[in-house]
């Protein structure tokens, strides 16, 4: 720009005002109560612990009452999954989903296997049922079928022996804890060097 169009400017913009605002006035918000909080907490934290469950009941291959349910993952011993398919691992936790409704047995092995995983426990029996009679047959019981592959900490799962509920009930086998791995290291380590 040169001096002619500073002018130019200048002239044309001679009798522009500033435009005045409005003071703006802060709005207070009513502060919520300690229990409206409390509420609201709550909800987050149930939402929160919902999300973390990754089952789905959306997609259920179905299975029927007698079939017998079984899955092994790759790397578990021969010996060890026959040991499990005929219940000769001593159960160290129990699950009953019995009378349950499909997200009510969604939310109880997801914290079930959970729980199994945070206590060291490697092998728990699952009672399903075997859903015989019903409109939708063996419907949790196809459930516990697709849902369990989902867990990496499953390593194996079969129908129980005819004493633990037969093919209304499943065997499952889960992977050791680290501290466990480290048990076990040690004392063949031990057992090793005592060869020696």
């Amino acid at each position: 720009m040169n001096d002619q169009d500073d002018d130019l400017f200048a002239r044309e913009m001679g009798d522009v005002k500033k435009i005045q605002r409005d003071e703006r006035v802060p709005l207070e918000k009513d502060k919520p109560s300690p229990q409206s909080l409390d509420v609201r907490r709550a909800a987050a934290a149930a939402v929160t612990r919902k999300d973390t469950n990754f089952l789905s009941g959306e997609h259920i291959d179905p299975v029927q009452p007698l079939d017998i349910l079984e899955f092994k993952r790759a790397g578990v011993q021969h010996g060890v999954y026959r040991k499990l398919r005929l219940g000769k691992y001593s159960i160290d936790a129990r699950l009953d989903l019995h009378r349950m409704t499909v997200e009510e047995a969604r939310g109880a092995l997801y914290q079930f296997i959970r729980d199994c995983m945070d206590n060291d426990i490697r092998c728990a029996l699952i009672t399903h049922g075997k859903g015989e009679g019903r409109a939708k047959p063996a419907l949790l019981k196809s459930c516990v079928a697709n849902w369990l592959p989902m867990f990496d900490d499953v390593l194996a799962f079969h129908s129980a022996q005819k004493h633990h509920g037969a093919s209304g009930a499943t065997y499952i086998l889960l992977k050791k804890s680290e501290q466990k791995r480290q048990e076990n290291w040690e004392r063949h380590s031990r057992r090793k060097n005592n060869d020696d």
